[in-house]
């Protein structure tokens, strides 16, 4: 079982709140109408942006004729979502959409990712993390570069554990042979790389599509994650980065498009034992 993630735990309960509501026949403006709160707030909590009060909970589970069994769940999700997550203490680095897709990824269960050109946050080493963070944005201080090292390290703990987060991740061979911070760091992220194959191969899986692969969806695009849950009435969530955006994603017909496209990305790559060998060959010769 993942860990509890108060973002998941907000998402899970807005989901199940605005599909009673749905089910019951209401509008979220009369919903929001009879149990006197703003419609702006009650999309917020439908949305997994924001938590409730005990009593508004209360009075949403009366409103929608909820059963007792699940208004237990519901509540018991509303304590969960009152827990502060590690990355809260990150509120004055990043945005808020970022801070969420952290508390996602802490709470996930499996994570697919792709990347044409950088080896994904959770598999960074913190010479590679930096790296990729000065370059970014050059006019940081270093204490606030540190704490972002330190922060994408974090996510790295996942990785490890009683219940580790499953990763399948999919990067361009263009990933293992940019050179990104000098080769020095270049070598040392591709060992981590391997070392994490070679002691974790039932919850990390590494593919490198080669510069031979004649093509695929996912080619040229941004580098995307696909985050499943635990619970089966979770969907899949997608986080899309781009040089000047990122999103968190929960439309069905979008997940599954990429999710496709990591299948197909998947199909071009390397297998899992010639993937380790490019991977290895990379801070063996030269």
């Amino acid at each position: 079982m993942a860990p509890i993630s108060a973002t998941v735990a907000m998402w899970a309960i807005g989901l199940r709140l605005r599909e009673r509501r749905e089910e019951r026949g209401f509008r979220s403006a009369d919903a929001a109408k009879q149990t006197g709160v703003a419609a702006a707030y009650l999309s917020d909590i439908e949305n997994g942006k924001k938590n409730l009060s005990e009593g508004r909970l209360n009075e949403l589970i009366e409103l929608y004729e909820i059963d007792a069994e699940e208004a237990d769940e519901l509540r018991d999700l509303r304590e969960q979502a009152t827990r502060r997550g590690w990355w809260t203490k990150y509120s004055a680095l990043f945005s808020d959409e970022l801070l969420r897709f952290f508390g996602f990824e802490h709470g996930a269960e499996s994570l697919r990712t792709y990347d044409s050109d950088l080896v994904a946050g959770p598999l960074q080493t913190a010479s590679y993390a930096r790296a990729i963070i000065e370059a970014g944005a050059p006019n940081l201080r270093l204490a606030e570069v540190d704490r972002r090292v330190q922060c994408r390290l974090t996510r790295a703990q996942r990785l490890i554990g009683d219940d580790p987060l499953q990763i399948t991740t999919v990067m361009s061979e263009a990933a293992i042979r940019q050179q990104v911070g000098g080769p020095e760091v270049h070598r040392e992220q591709l060992r981590h790389l391997a070392t994490l194959m070679e002691q974790q191969p039932e919850t990390i899986d590494i593919r490198v599509v080669p510069f031979e692969a004649t093509g695929h969806p996912a080619m040229g695009g941004s580098g995307f994650f696909l985050m499943t849950f635990p619970s089966g009435r979770l969907p899949t969530i997608l986080w899309q980065e781009t040089v000047t955006s990122t999103q968190l994603i929960t439309d069905p017909l979008m997940t599954r498009e990429y999710a496709l496209a990591h299948s197909d990305a998947m199909r071009n790559a390397l297998s899992r034992d010639d993937s380790f060998k490019l991977i290895t060959k990379g801070f063996t010769c030269g």
